[in-house]
């Protein structure tokens, strides 16, 4: 079945703010929250749709993504929302949204917030393609130094809040007293800090670990494009939700060929005896050389065109053409031999630039000289 917009389904348009987001979102959280629809499959349904839209709007990066390819741009693993997501990751939209409580009835309703879990911090790499490998998409696996929790550590309760997350101040006001509620300082909010932990490990139980990650980056992606794999950044001290992992497309310049959308271009270059002549030559594509041919009295700024020798389209339709700008060339020394043959031949009345009345047989003389 396919995917909603996630703008109908929060109910807002293309242009809203991320306040109307947010609030839109948090009003479809409530009505759909498992706390309030117990046993009911078709809330749920709803209340992970609602969570899955807001959290690639409410990321401006994501959204950007996915105002540009839809639901596309989402696919393989990259955008966040993907491959889905479960009630861990939903609930720890909710320090933003519901300010803090790990569940939205508590914070409404006299629960006075929780423990919540943290998000491990996001990585940011570069990655080098060719024209080939933007041009027809690739999978690699890329070596990546990230933060995960190591072996041995411990954990307690955090001292501070008593294992809620949450400290609470009470102030006096004209009003009476008021208590507020802040996320601790402590914890940052998990609710526990590290008991123990081995030799080189930090004080929040992570340590620095190398990693072989496998990604599928689909053809017709662009330079400066920017694709996330959820969960694959920093992990989160204790075992919370592990950040993501950003990677930025850099394209390497090829050597004869350039990039214009999903065409490619390429400058041939010939003399004049060949365009007048006409002649069969080996051109280089994306995919390895081709042999073209080039027609007798081929003008020069003619352009060729190749038929799907592009790259192909990021939202599938299609690939582009390779376009071959003709560029007669004109030698720029001669000798005395081909300074008099061509002196000879500027006399006829052939030689001169009228199209359709050229000689065949003294453009062969030519050919003898270069």
């Amino acid at each position: 079945m396919a995917k909603r917009d996630y703008y109908e389904i929060l109910g807002v348009s293309k242009s809203a703010t991320e306040d109307e987001m947010k609030k839109a979102y948090r009003k479809l959280a409530i009505k759909y929250h498992p706390d309030k629809n117990p046993d009911n499959p078709e809330a749920e349904d709803k209340f992970k749709e609602a969570a899955e839209a807001y959290e690639v709007l409410s990321n401006s990066e994501k959204r950007a993504q996915y105002d540009r390819f839809g639901h596309d741009g989402m696919r393989g693993g990259f955008g966040g929302a993907g491959g889905g997501m479960n009630m861990d990751d939903i609930f720890s939209q909710f320090g933003d949204i519901f300010g803090g409580g790990g569940s939205p009835f508590e914070s409404f309703f006299g629960g006075g917030g929780g423990r919540r879990q943290r998000k491990g911090s996001n990585l940011r790499i570069k990655l080098k393609l060719t024209l080939g490998e933007v041009a027809n998409g690739v999978e690699k696996k890329i070596k990546v130094n990230r933060l995960v929790n190591a072996e041995g550590v411990t954990f307690k309760t955090c001292p501070t809040c008593g294992g809620s997350g949450q400290v609470k101040k009470v102030v006096n006001t004209m009003l009476g007293q008021m208590v507020s509620s802040s996320t601790c300082t402590t914890c940052n909010g998990s609710g526990q800090v590290v008991d123990k932990r081995p030799p080189g490990v930090d004080s929040t139980g992570l340590e620095m670990q190398e990693e072989v990650i496998p990604i599928k980056i689909p053809a017709g992606v662009s330079d400066g494009m920017q694709l996330s794999m959820s969960g694959k950044g920093n992990m989160s001290p204790g075992g919370g939700i592990p950040g993501d992992l950003l990677i930025v497309i850099e394209e390497t310049e090829h050597e004869t060929l350039k990039r214009d959308g999903t065409n490619v271009v390429y400058d041939l270059y010939v003399s004049f005896i060949d365009a007048a002549l006409g002649e069969s030559m080996e051109v280089p594509t994306i995919d390895g050389k081709v042999r073209i041919k080039i027609e007798p009295g081929t003008q020069s700024g003619k352009i060729l065109r190749l038929r799907g020798k592009g790259i192909k389209d990021l939202n599938g339709y299609g690939k582009g053409d390779q376009l071959i700008h003709v560029n007669v060339w004109t030698p720029k020394k001669l000798n005395k031999e081909e300074t008099d043959l061509l002196k000879k031949l500027k006399e006829s009345d052939n030689f001169q630039p009228k199209p359709g009345k050229g000689d065949k047989g003294f453009f062969e003389k030519i050919r003898e000289f270069f």
